[in-house]
């Protein structure tokens, strides 16, 4: 009997690992990958397992995922976004349930069935999108903003569900209204009573855990932690995922939120492919053969259904139409707590098994189609853009004459409105071109010369007459545009002088050798600035420090890079370190000519003997015991040239 259980188990887990590593290749989540496995080896397939005998297992994953959401889940981020998370998410999530709650009476569910089939639909992907966001660096735009806002309230939304859910499963009677109150009632106090007792408990708990200093034990106490306030939460008739969140949000705070997460990913992982599984084996294919274009026309209903409420909740917030546009195809597809919800709706017996097989394959449908949706979502709203706002793009007609004064703004935002200004008060013409829509609009009506167009195109930048301009500005901070842009425009102005505002200097020589006359790194200006008024207000002539600023740009900031390490440093970062020479040391009595500091890849910042510091030595500087060298370069290679100078 145990044999006959591990051999279909074994070749269970090798049709998962096979799956996800086709589905890898072809750049799909590997969600699809458990839910073909749990197809393959349930009822539908092979037959190898129950969906039954697969719930508790799945479940528990279900709790490790509820929990990691509550470590992210994060009281000041949260706040920070409140505008967006509360008014357009909230507004999302509640006009999405309506519309497909009321389609599914429409089409004869019951009530009950309608609000599981309307807050299914509601939900997004958070795991996918997140990850897509974050290979294409969309994360900081305002559409992924926009989208991880509606993302974050949806996670929020989850956790109401999951108390109404036991309340709306009461065999055919139906649904008092105190019944509800009740139970969201009994909700808030196990709320309520867990974060008062886990805000005390919990720190002091990890606090002793953490003194162990053993890994078995954190993991086992994390463990014990999610699945026991689970337990509690259960015990008092809410899911176990509730009180899984709640431990979750009350140790995001604490200073082991890294590390639980860590810990607890594995476990997370791997149950949570159970937990798919299980739905896969959920899944009739004689009901999808059936049924196929019923399937078809909610896939394509729900996908566009979700994106145009998105797309028109964003324009009615004032968002232009790239950001609306980009931010709904993003969120189009069905998400992962969809299938939380259609499980446990099961489970109540609240939902048609041929509803739940409709729904779970509209969802895998949408979560194949998500890669190249968002992917494209971005070049989509620009197309869209383009089309509405035409007419900004229409051949335009110069306030000013193009000559060898004109400087050419590429971004209208802060830093390009400043340099406007001032080139405005010295007379100086100036043309701006813009990506905002809105922005532009505004500043066209006030009289300003700013138009809209993409900088990366070199038809609108050979009609705003780069040839000819005597400076171009860029202004944005997108790093992989702007070398396209440097480049191009180097290309069709060689003689042009182009200045280029970045964040910090990771990228300063590659900009230097794409054609940029001048980098200037807003974290190190910054930085300048405030030395100069520092010194300037202890004294020092303004013609001395103005000479040490244009030295400190003309190294390439050469002396902002090396800092003293501390406890929190980044270690992929350049570090200075003082050697201290002793008697003994193997360098004493050496000129500074004779060390291999090519080969040390490590560069003598100054040296300081008796208290005074001397820059850049001669290199026939000789060491002497009691002389402290300053060293430059990364963590392990300052310790491997301390090494040599000490020992040799």
């Amino acid at each position: 009997m145990e044999h006959g259980f591990l051999t279909p188990l074994l070749l269970m887990l090798l049709i998962a690992i096979a799956s996800i590593a086709l589905l890898r290749r072809l750049g799909l989540p590997a969600i699809l990958a458990y839910l073909l496995t749990g197809v393959v080896s349930g009822p539908s397939g092979l037959n190898w397992f129950s969906q039954a005998q697969m719930h508790s297992v799945a479940e528990l994953g279900v709790v490790l995922l509820m929990f990691s959401l509550g470590l992210e889940f994060s009281l000041p981020r949260l706040w920070a976004m409140r505008r967006t998370v509360f008014g357009l998410g909230s507004a999302q999530v509640l006009l999405t349930l309506f519309i497909s709650a009321a389609m599914a009476c429409y089409w004869g569910q019951s009530l009950t069935a309608a609000i599981v089939i309307g807050a299914a639909i509601a939900l997004s992907s958070t795991a996918i999108v997140l990850k897509l966001l974050n290979e294409q660096n969309w994360l900081r735009r305002r559409h992924g903003e926009l989208s991880v806002s509606v993302l974050l309230f949806q996670d929020l939304a989850v956790v109401p569900l999951l108390i109404l859910l036991p309340l709306l499963a009461t065999d055919g009677e139906a649904l008092a209204l105190q019944d509800v109150f009740y139970g969201l009632l009994k909700g808030t106090a196990a709320f309520v009573g867990l974060m008062a007792v886990g805000k005390w408990l919990l720190p002091k708990l990890f606090d002793e855990i953490a003194r162990s200093r053993s890994n078995e034990l954190f993991v086992l106490g994390t463990l014990a932690v999610a699945l026991s306030t689970g337990a509690f939460t259960q015990w008092v008739g809410m899911s176990m995922a509730l009180g899984a969140f709640m431990a979750g949000m009350l140790l995001g705070e604490s200073q082991y939120r890294r590390q639980l997460e860590a810990d607890i990913r594995p476990f997370r992982d791997l149950l949570m492919g159970l937990f798919f599984i299980s739905i896969g084996m959920l899944l009739d294919f004689g009901l999808v053969f059936e049924f196929w274009w019923q399937i078809l026309l909610l896939l394509i209903a729900v996908v566009v259904g979700k994106g145009l409420i998105v797309y028109l909740l964003l324009r009615l917030f004032g968002e232009p139409v790239q950001n609306a546009a980009a931010s709904a195809i993003t969120l189009a597809q069905v998400g992962e707590f969809s299938f939380v919800i259609l499980a446990l709706a099961v489970n109540y017996q609240l939902l048609d098994r041929q509803i739940s097989t409709e729904l779970v394959m509209v969802a895998v449908v949408s979560m194949a189609l998500a890669p190249w949706l968002v992917k494209h979502s971005v070049e989509i709203g620009k197309r869209m853009q383009q089309s509405v706002h035409s007419q900004l793009l229409e051949e335009p007609d110069f306030p000013v004459e193009i000559s060898g004064e004109l400087v050419i703004i590429l971004g209208y935002g802060r830093v390009g409105q400043t340099i406007a200004r001032f080139l405005k008060v010295e007379a100086i013409p100036y043309l701006v071109l813009d990506m905002d829509p809105a922005r532009v609009t505004e500043a066209r009506n006030a009289g300003e010369p700013v138009y809209y167009g993409d900088a990366c195109k070199g038809s609108i930048l050979g009609q705003l007459g780069i040839s000819q301009a005597g400076m171009l500005v860029v202004t944005f901070c997108d790093s992989r545009a702007l070398e396209e842009v440097v480049h191009m425009c180097r290309q069709m102005a060689p003689e042009l002088n182009i200045l280029v505002r970045t964040r910090d200097d990771k990228s300063l020589d590659a900009l230097e050798q794409a054609g940029a006359t001048q980098v200037i790194p807003e974290s190190l200006e910054g930085s300048l600035m405030l030395v100069s008024q520092v010194l300037y207000k202890c004294g020092i002539p303004l013609s001395r420090i103005l000479k040490r600023l244009e030295s400190e740009r003309r190294n390439h900031y050469r002396y902002l890079h090396g800092f003293f390490s501390g406890g929190e440093s980044d270690f992929t970062l350049e570090q200075l370190h003082a050697v201290c020479l002793p008697d003994g040391a193997w360098v004493v009595g050496l000129h500074l000519r004779d060390l291999p500091w090519q080969k040390l890849r490590v560069e003598l910042r100054a040296v300081r003997r008796g208290g005074a510091e001397i820059e850049q030595p001669a290199a026939d500087w000789l060491l002497k015991s009691g002389d402290i060298l300053l060293l430059q370069g990364k963590p392990r290679r300052v310790e491997r040239a301390e090494q040599f100078l000490l020992q040799g």
